[in-house]
């Protein structure tokens, strides 16, 4: 697919935007598709600090396409088809690119969504061993804060944590401990990139909030800028 015009599955992770920065390097990347549960419990798409991706989308310089979906179990399938035909239409795709590691049902939907509007599906990081993954994001100058938490063995101190070597030490070790995915690619954790490569600014967390309950919880942003890269 080399040159091709393609979309990027994008949720502002690690993931979504390792995978995105993948594209661009091998393909054109036209667009990035975000999807806005109303619901924290969606089974396929990222929750929180969904509204900052704009601000991410603009430091690359690549195009969203945004779609609301009420995040109920299988029938937001739908809702994805109809915003990857959106991003088809608008900029002429011809795959999409995912930043699924190891959720056979995420990754599975999507090819079956991608297969009924005839786009190819590519996910460059599947199967990736993950603390392999996080070593290299960060050696790869991606600078990533936790941003949720859902796992036993995880809890409010990760919050806007950085994940830098030591934070990625001390998951592998939890994660050996209390058996979760270290990638937290099954719900345990999400995250957000305030800067990469592709990014032209990075981002700034002016102010935040944490909210907990019991043993899960999230990070809200509630301020975030743009500003220029150290150096520039």
């Amino acid at each position: 697919m080399s040159g091709t015009k393609v979309g990027v599955l994008f949720s502002g992770g690690k993931d979504s935007t390792y995978a995105a920065w993948l594209a661009s390097k091998k393909d054109e990347l036209a667009c990035l598709v975000t999807l806005f549960p109303r619901s924290e419990m969606s089974y396929m798409f990222h929750y929180p600090n969904l509204r900052w991706t704009a601000l991410q989308a603009e430091a690359m310089g690549v195009p969203q396409v945004t779609t609301r979906t009420e995040g109920v179990k299988e029938e937001e399938l739908a809702d994805l088809e109809r915003a990857i035909t959106e991003a088809k239409a608008r900029f002429s795709l011809e795959g999409v690119y995912t930043g699924a590691l190891a959720s056979v049902y995420q990754k599975t939907r999507v090819e079956k969504v991608c297969e009924a509007v005839d786009l190819k599906c590519l996910s460059p990081l599947w199967g990736v061993d993950p603390e392999a993954h996080l070593r290299k994001l960060v050696g790869d100058g991606f600078s990533v804060i936790v941003v949720s938490v859902s796992a036993l063995g995880l809890d409010q101190s990760w919050l806007g944590r950085e994940l830098d070597e030591d934070a990625i030490s001390e998951l592998v070790d939890l994660g050996k401990k209390y058996r979760f995915h270290v990638g937290l690619e099954g719900g345990e954790g999400e995250t957000f990139v305030l800067d990469c490569p592709p990014f032209s600014r990075k981002v700034e967390v002016r102010s935040a909030v944490r909210h907990w309950r019991g043993d899960s919880g999230h990070l809200e942003i509630t301020d975030a800028v743009l500003v220029p890269k150290s150096g520039k």
